[in-house]
């Protein structure tokens, strides 16, 4: 059986409970800079998890998220960020969080280990062939995430596993397996620390990266974010100043134009002649800014 590292004690913990609280925090601190950089050995497998779900998206697919406790928060906090962040609709995203909304006011364990529950959330969603589903357990071995992928890939779906422990039953089978071999958290087998930092970041690192495969960044901005407040209006506006090179005031008025759309906006400011064809351009280039505004200003 393959060695649970994630429940193992940290070599320096001994004596935490007395420590000034400073020597703790900086013990705390250190800990949660080691597992961040253990993500630097699982850039491969992100990038190749980005690829599959990027497919699956921009084919009419939806990205699933599952995962149970901690782990399952970590999954639920990027799939919620995807649609906002880079515009992609709501409904090609699903999350799956062990024991539902009811988890979001208690985070009962008991939910993680119903193997039922999980193919049935994963039945209920509808996952399918043309999907793709992530899957997270920081042990690999949880119940939840484990029956989880095995009904997605049953169903055809395709399967990426993220997991903390090197040998983790999760990566059987998986299309995509991301190690994130994370050293014993500070406070033992308490994976929301070192291990769900790696997670996060992991996260994030591949939803950009979906992103990006979809055109939905340009230069470093999110150029598919709709501006539906005061906030990311203004934040629209100084992206579509940034990338043309006209005023904040002219930007302002080509968003509005654009009922919102910065894609739209840039385009109208790149040479398309009104929205109609600003939005055929985008269909041109499958949604791709960058090859969008080649087309516009040709």
């Amino acid at each position: 059986m393959p060695s649970v590292k994630t429940e193992e004690r940290h070599d320096n913990a001994k004596g935490l409970d007395v420590m000034h609280p400073a020597l703790a925090l900086r013990l705390l601190a250190s800990g949660q800079q080691a597992a961040a950089k253990v993500v630097d050995a699982a850039i491969e497998p992100i990038s190749a998890a980005a690829s599959l779900a990027a497919e699956a998206l921009a084919s009419g697919g939806r990205l699933a998220y599952a995962g149970a406790g901690s782990s399952g928060l970590m999954a639920m906090a990027d799939a919620l960020e995807l649609p906002g962040t880079y515009g992609i609709p709501q409904d090609q995203i699903v999350v799956l969080l062990a024991g539902g909304t009811a988890s979001l006011s208690d985070l009962a364990g008991g939910y993680e280990d119903d193997m039922e529950l999980a193919r049935e959330d994963v039945r209920k969603a509808g996952i399918t062939a043309g999907d793709c589903l992530i899957s997270v357990s920081a042990s690999g071995s949880t119940p939840y995430a484990l029956a989880a992928s095995d009904e997605a890939r049953q169903r055809g779906a395709k399967v990426i596993a993220v997991a903390n422990n090197p040998g983790a039953a999760l990566f059987k089978d998986a299309d995509v397996a991301i190690l994130l071999q994370t050293p014993p958290e500070v406070i033992s087998g308490s994976t929301r620390m070192g291990a769900g930092t790696a997670q996060k970041i992991a996260f994030n690192m591949f939803s950009t990266l979906v992103g990006i495969h979809l055109g939905h960044v340009l230069d470093g901005h999110m150029v598919n974010l709709r501006a539906d407040n005061i906030k990311l209006h203004g934040r629209a506006v100084r992206i579509v100043a940034d990338i043309t090179g006209i005023s904040a005031s002219e930007a302002g008025r080509l968003i509005n134009t654009a009922s919102g759309s910065v894609k739209i906006a840039i385009l109208l400011a790149s040479g398309a002649k009104d929205v109609a064809a600003a939005e055929a351009a985008l269909d041109q280039s499958k949604q791709n800014l960058r090859r969008a505004i080649d087309i516009v200003s040709a």
